[in-house]
Formats: structure tokens, C-alpha cells, sequence
């Protein structure tokens, strides 16, 4: 699964924003932004929720993530179901 986001979009809708504004804003470093925004560092809970108040936006609208659909898809695969079923002991003769 990979977090992905919308900061750098989100900072040109605000006035060209620069990742140091944004940095300042959060109280961070402008290399910890540039690492969040290139989906390199996923940020805290309590980092994310301050960047999407400064943006101006819900948390959803700046992160979100891609599942990773293949390690999905081969575990899946690897599932076994086993289906057992058991006669019915109740048998009175009626049938």
C-alpha cells in the first residue's frame, strides 16, 4: 500500500504556496515536506491533520493511498477454504 497525496496541487490552488510556506506553516523542515509530497515519508497522524487545516481541505482530500493490488491478488490466491459438511444424526426415518 503506498500513501499518496495532493499537497503539491493543493499548495498552487493556494497561491503558489512553496513547500517552505507549507513547512513553516507545520513547523517543519522544507526537505520533510518535499519527502511527504514525493511519497517518500508518510507523515504522522497529527503532521497529516495540520497539513490538510493549513490547505484548507479534509484529510481525505490530500491523502489517500493505492492498494497494492498484486500482493493482494497472490494472497488471495493462496487462500484454501475447506467446506466440511456434516450429516444430520436427527434422522428419525420419516423421509
Amino acid at each position: 500500500m503506498t500513501v499518496m497525496n495532493t499537497i503539491r496541487q493543493l499548495r498552487f490552488q493556494r497561491g503558489e504556496m512553496t513547500q517552505k510556506d507549507l513547512a513553516d506553516f507545520v513547523g517543519m523542515s522544507r526537505q520533510t515536506i518535499c519527502a511527504i509530497e514525493g511519497g517518500k515519508y508518510s507523515p504522522s497522524l497529527e503532521v497529516a491533520f495540520r497539513i490538510a487545516n493549513i490547505l484548507c481541505v479534509s484529510l481525505e482530500d490530500v491523502f489517500y493511498y493505492e492498494p497494492d493490488i498484486e500482493g493482494l491478488k497472490e494472497y488471495a490466491d493462496s487462500l484454501v477454504i475447506e467446506v466440511i459438511v456434516e450429516a444430520d444424526d436427527t434422522d428419525d426415518g420419516n423421509e
